[in-house]
């Protein structure tokens, strides 16, 4: 049984057309049921997939003839939508047909277009960017939000721990996964107003939801392996991402330095290889590729503009498993079981029942 159609927005990315074609026929090698709609430069992309006899049969082509720029702002995009690859491989999605869409092009812009094309679903205020971490458990985490929204409220940060947990569901296969808030510690008398206000209300609600609510996790305890779904704002999430890829190119660039530093580390590089491999392997971006805008009506991918081919690919299959999953329906279920009026009102019964403790204090005090 084929899947929904995919659009791929073929010009985005650093390397662009060549590396997103070939993204395609490596997913498509993997799971045979996938068809695409190629969107882009028409001629330059029948010449780059003739390359792919496998792929051709089981794609369209939708001709662009523009592109997004990496530096383009979000506005300037979305005056282009109708002409660009990006904005037209979104549209397809609009229009029906395809069910979701890939792009390794500008976040922002393939936001903004994302955001005023399919827009959001009932009882959502905002979309998030999604994305899966490693972790040292048996499966990658999801977290969010990494850089869609700088600021959000105790309301966002709850629509955010059910998307989340949607996600975790389909992704790793979790009956009820757990879901912490990110804070700078994890007390209940931690952080700001929202964060405590979206943990009171989660605390409420996630008896209703297929989720368990952990409480408050610090950035250092991420990884563990004992959180499935982190959720935070926009800024914070972007930052600690960031922090973590840097951290694990820190770490790689540190053995590889080590290991050629004379000929006994070499010695005990052949020894230790497999070790190293593994390691490479497991903290290798491309590996973990595919972040998702959630809370849309329809399915919208970014992958990252330095993804190889290989990672193109695992973006798409995750494209994939959602369809076939039907995560926009889930999402759209368990908003319906909370209730948006419900959510909101919960807020508010949150902030008047505070302990003294937590409001009498200043937030440099309490946080102290």
């Amino acid at each position: 049984m084929s899947l929904p159609r995919i659009a791929i927005d073929a010009m985005g990315g650093d390397e662009g057309l060549s590396v997103m074609v070939a993204g395609a026929a490596l997913a498509l090698d993997a799971d045979p049921r996938l068809t695409f709609l190629m969107v882009g430069d028409e001629p330059r992309v029948a010449e780059t997939m003739a390359r792919y006899p496998a792929l051709v049969a089981r794609t369209q082509i939708r001709h662009a003839p523009d592109v997004v720029t990496g530096d383009e702002k979000p506005t300037q995009a979305l005056r282009r939508a109708r002409t660009t690859s990006m904005g037209l491989a979104i549209d397809a999605v609009k229009q029906g047909d395809a069910g979701a869409a890939v792009s390794a092009g500008n976040t922002g812009a393939l936001m903004a277009m994302a955001k005023v094309s399919l827009r959001t679903l009932p009882g959502i205020d905002r979309p998030a960017l999604a994305a899966l971490v490693p972790t040292l458990g048996d499966h990658d985490l999801v977290m969010l939000d990494l850089g869609a929204n700088t600021t959000c409220d105790a309301r966002n940060l709850v629509q955010f721990a059910i998307m989340g947990a949607a996600y975790a569901r389909i992704a790793n296969g979790l009956a009820s996964p757990r879901v912490r808030l990110l804070n700078i510690g994890s007390e209940e008398t931690k952080g700001t107003e929202d964060l405590r206000d979206a943990a009171a209300l989660l605390k409420d609600v996630d008896a209703a939801l297929a989720l368990t609510f952990d409480g408050f996790i610090e950035a250092d305890k991420i990884s563990r392996g004992d959180v499935d779904v982190v959720v935070t704002d926009g800024f914070s999430g972007n930052i600690a991402l960031k922090a973590m890829e840097g951290a694990a190119r820190f770490v790689t660039d540190l053995l590889r330095r080590s290991f050629s530093s004379s000929l006994r580390s070499k010695f005990g590089f052949l020894i230790s290889r497999p070790a190293t491999e593994l390691l490479r392997n497991r903290l290798d971006p491309n590996n973990h590729n595919g972040a998702l805008f959630v809370g849309l009506n329809g399915v919208v991918v970014k992958s990252h503009g330095s993804a190889s081919p290989r990672g193109v690919a695992h973006a798409i299959e995750i494209t994939a498993r959602l369809l076939s999953e039907n995560l926009t329906e889930r999402i759209a279920a368990d908003l319906a079981d909370v209730g948006a009026e419900k959510i909101q009102m919960a807020v508010r019964s949150a902030r008047t029942s505070q302990p003294a403790e937590a409001t009498d204090l200043t937030n440099s005090e309490r946080d102290a």
